[in-house]
């Protein structure tokens, strides 16, 4: 994060915010609605152009004159957003016009002394569109654009590359991603909060504060972490609005771009179905996994309540036993900066590759033990093994009829690698495959 720069989208709420970073991006990664104050949070995302990779930071609608918490807590994220920027892009409303807010950010980026870019957005048809009145506010050429049509967009990817510091001398090393899930309200954020020591994101009483996913990079033990806080997955019938339907979406989205993944459950209510489900989706999407229980200041216990939560858990789902457990409390911080060391571990697990000599040796031992089922009048034979596979591990069994080999023998196979190999955190493919090429997976 150190050596890209930053480029922070700010302005009042409406201008189009959001709708242009999807623009730059090229993606639909933050949520775009007509309704005000959509976005809440600093939301990033890598953007490269030209060769030049910056993140594009977008920001929550700037209201200056309001007292509601809300507003409040934007504003704060707004003012970090503008400290933390290289470049600043301050949009405007072409379609509506001057308004006097325009001039008070003009102002509050004049004393961050950061240099910006003024965008005037909605800008269909430059011929209709009269942007002109933007000179009144000092603050350089206005830039017309269209977030809706595109029009005029590279041209300002042109000019941000231009105005960025130097790029740095080599590039850093490869980032791992880590996607903070769970239900709405379970300290989310507040957890993320914690680890960083500052507060990047919103976090407020109200249920679903966070709406889209939001990635936070972090730098620890050298190693370059992307923390991508994830708004709630909820039961689908409670999905109400658009805003929600799309979060869910995002939530989907962030698992498939982790590679791990923390779920994060509150130690007073419990392993929901809902937890499960997200658990779920992350374990089948290949992603590693760590289960943070948080608010555990707030349980009742005595010194087996953690093993018997854990047990619990495992009895709802039997893979939850492949996966570490920590208990944490991101109100008083107790074990939270223990995930960074257990995202390392997992991490190893994940990259782990076993030699094909050791693999067949764990799999003469297993069929010593125990041989596979036979079928009535064909015989089932394994004749090698080998991993295919890392990130998630995969394990193929070659044999002469990979179709009747029953599933709770690749049970006892999975179980048997894993007792020697453990690749704790991350799911573990076995592929029954025949022997001569043609696939027959399980």
């Amino acid at each position: 994060m150190s050596n890209i720069p930053v480029v922070a989208l700010v302005g009042r709420p409406n201008v189009g915010k959001s709708a242009l970073f999807n623009r730059l991006i090229g993606d639909d990664t933050a949520i775009v609605s007509e309704e005000a104050g959509t976005t809440r949070d600093r939301h990033f995302a890598s953007c490269t152009w030209q060769g030049r990779t910056f993140w594009l930071v977008d920001t929550g609608g700037l209201i200056e004159d309001s007292d509601l918490p809300m507003d409040v807590a934007i504003r704060r994220q707004v003012r970090e957003a503008i400290a933390e920027a290289d470049l600043l892009l301050l949009t405007v409303d072409a379609k509506n016009g001057l308004h006097p807010s325009d001039g008070r950010i003009v102002d509050l980026l004049r004393n961050s002394r950061k240099p910006w870019l003024l965008v005037a957005n909605k800008v269909d048809d430059p011929t209709r569109t009269d942007f002109y009145e933007f000179y009144n506010l000092g603050a350089g050429d206005p830039v017309p654009v269209s977030a809706v049509n595109g029009k005029n967009s590279g041209d300002l990817l042109d000019m941000i590359v231009n105005a960025l510091p130097e790029a740095p001398a080599e590039p850093g090393p490869e980032v791992l991603r880590v996607a903070v899930v769970g239900r709405p309200n379970v300290g989310k954020s507040s957890f993320i909060n914690r680890l960083l020591g500052e507060e990047r994101l919103v976090v407020s009483d109200v249920a679903g504060t966070t709406r889209d996913s939001i990635d936070t990079p972090f730098v620890y033990h050298n190693r370059d972490f992307i923390f991508v806080d994830t708004a709630g997955l909820r039961r689908q019938s409670k999905i109400d609005d658009g805003i929600e339907f799309y979060s869910s979406l995002r939530t989907r989205r962030a698992i498939e771009r982790a590679d791990i993944c923390i779920l994060m459950i509150d130690a007073v209510e419990g392993l929901h179905n809902q937890d499960l489900k997200i658990a779920t989706l992350a374990w089948e999407s290949g992603r590693g996994m760590i289960i943070v229980v948080n608010k555990w200041d707030l349980k009742e216990k005595d010194d087996k309540t953690s093993a018997k939560f854990q047990k619990e858990c495992v009895e709802k789902a039997p893979y939850l036993k492949f996966v570490p457990f920590l208990f944490t409390s991101a109100i008083t911080g107790q074990r939270v900066t223990k995930v960074l060391d257990l995202l390392l571990e997992v991490e190893a697990e994940r990259g782990k590759r076993i030699t094909t000599s050791e693999v067949n040796d764990a799999l003469q031992e297993l069929l010593a033990r125990r041989q596979p089922p036979q079928a009535a009048g064909r015989e089932v034979k394994f004749n090698y093994a080998t991993q295919v596979e890392t990130s998630p591990p995969a394990i193929a069994v070659f044999g002469n009829h990979p179709e009747l080999v029953q599933e709770h023998y690749v049970r006892y196979l999975h179980n048997g690698f894993r007792e020697k190999w453990g690749f704790f955190g991350n799911p573990l493919r076995i592929l029954m495959r025949r022997k001569g090429g043609r696939n027959d997976d399980e």
